[in-house]
């Protein structure tokens, strides 16, 4: 694959401030900030991954996708021009926008991303006792979690199979699994996703996920986030089945969800890997609490909408 990655978004708020603080308390770092209308966060391994923008109602302004050469940019504006989506192409970079959400995508010639091995989290097994005389290591952690990098971002389109096509016939994007005739699940890297693309009446941004270590990681952070602010619960623990990962959902206080995740599938060998459909519940989860209804339809929806026709 070509593309190796998903490098940043940005997302527009109503209220920056607001927003940086939730997310500085979710574990990213407030890297930069030039006013109240803008600013970067960053995770460990991925740098500033993370950009707040005001603007009136919430959504995904923008993402970037990490490329190996100029090569990979000469075949997305050729896949584009087929399609008849626009191009501004420079030595190092294309960018262009779907059709259908106006999100930007901006492709980038960068390094791929190198990420820090982490320790075995020593659980014992039936018969296989890894850690012996000793306390797991999941419980003694006293360090604040800090996310490692973005994995994946959710988005709603008007039209769906329109979208899914600039991703993939487009930029280059591989279908993973699909939940006709709704979403797909799509990577730009051997994570099992990086942009879910689903069915919606508006162009509406779901939410954004987060790596962590392990399990411990995703509930030891929910549990310090929930500490502060229990209103902040969306949907957790749980472990999804498309995917695999174990995940843990917040909200942010423009209404976006926030998703810290550990033991997601990937796709090493696309040769190897065969997308399936997926119409039954393991289509939202394997086991954990059943989804509350704001998590299939955001409680903000109707005032979303109306915002969007008035704009």
């Amino acid at each position: 694959m070509t593309l190796h990655g998903l490098r940043s978004i940005t997302i527009g708020v109503p209220d920056v401030p607001s927003a940086v603080a939730y997310y500085v308390d979710f574990g990213l770092t407030h890297s930069s900030s030039g006013n109240r209308t803008t600013a970067r966060l960053s995770t460990t391994d991925g740098g500033e991954q993370l950009e707040l923008v005001h603007a009136p109602r919430r959504h995904l302004a923008s993402l970037t996708v990490g490329v190996d050469d100029a090569d990979d940019l000469d075949r997305a504006t050729a896949s584009l021009t087929r399609l008849g989506v626009g191009v501004d192409r420079s030595e190092t970079a294309l960018v262009t926008a779907d059709p259908v959400t106006g999100v930007q995508v901006r492709l980038e010639v960068a390094p791929r991303l190198a990420a820090a091995g982490t320790p075995a989290p020593g659980y014992n097994a039936p018969g296989d006792v890894v850690r012996d005389t000793s306390r797991a290591p999941g419980v003694l952690r006293e360090t604040r979690v800090r996310p490692r990098k973005l994995g994946h971002v959710v988005f709603g389109s008007t039209d769906q199979p329109a979208t899914e096509r600039f991703f993939t016939e487009g930029l280059g994007f591989k279908v993973s699994d699909r939940i006709p005739p709704f979403a797909a699940f799509l990577r730009c890297s051997t994570d099992h996703h990086n942009v879910l693309v689903q069915q919606a009446p508006f162009p509406l941004l779901h939410h954004t996920s987060w790596q962590v270590d392990d399990v411990d990681e995703v509930g030891r952070g929910a549990s310090a986030m929930l500490a502060k602010d229990p209103a902040r619960h969306v949907w957790g623990l749980g472990r999804h089945h498309i995917g695999s990962n174990f995940f843990w959902y917040l909200k942010d206080p423009a209404g976006n969800f926030s998703e810290y995740y550990a033991d997601m599938d990937c796709i090493v060998d696309d040769q190897l890997w065969t997308p399936q459909d997926w119409t039954d519940s393991r289509a939202l989860y394997s086991w954990g609490p059943p989804p509350p209804p704001s998590f299939l339809e955001p409680e903000d929806l109707a005032e979303l909408m109306i915002g969007s026709h008035s704009g």
